[in-house]
């Protein structure tokens, strides 16, 4: 995450909080000076029971929201700083001009500044990677995971 210019009144670390998929994840701490460098790989699986065709899926991740927090460890619960939201389909599967066709390449995208944060927005530097794989249930029943 780069802000150049901007330095933190409060030198409490930070983390990025990521909620997609209905699934929690947060990334280590790190130290309250920009850029701030998350070097994880975050891994979010998700079992869709009933769907066959990918277009389906398509659909229900429309209605998903993904939503990513940064977070400074400011008592007593921590204080967001930034927050980008997004639906789940255009979060993992962003407009081709934005990847130039390769799978993993990286991204950037502009947070949204809380009131608590000076300066000007964040931006956040990401890939994400997808795959959809066909499985099958005890049941016999096929979906995609």
């Amino acid at each position: 995450i780069t802000c150049p210019g901007v330095l933190l009144k409060d030198k409490q670390e930070l983390y990025l909080s990521i909620f997609v998929l209905g699934q929690y994840q947060k990334t280590q701490c790190v130290p309250a000076v920009f850029p701030l460098v998350f070097q994880e790989k975050l891994v979010f699986e998700k079992a869709f029971a009933n769907i066959v065709d990918p277009g389906d899926l398509v659909k229900l991740l429309e209605f998903d929201t993904a939503v990513l927090e940064l977070i400074q460890l400011i008592p007593p619960a921590g204080r967001v700083l930034a927050t980008y939201e997004e639906n789940t389909r255009d979060f993992l599967f962003p407009d081709p001009k934005l990847t130039h066709g390769h799978r993993g390449l990286e991204r950037e995208i502009l947070m949204k500044r809380s009131p608590f944060f000076t300066g000007i927005a964040p931006k956040l530097r990401f890939s994400t990677i997808s795959l959809i794989s066909d499985s099958l249930l005890s049941s016999g029943r096929s979906h995609i995971q």
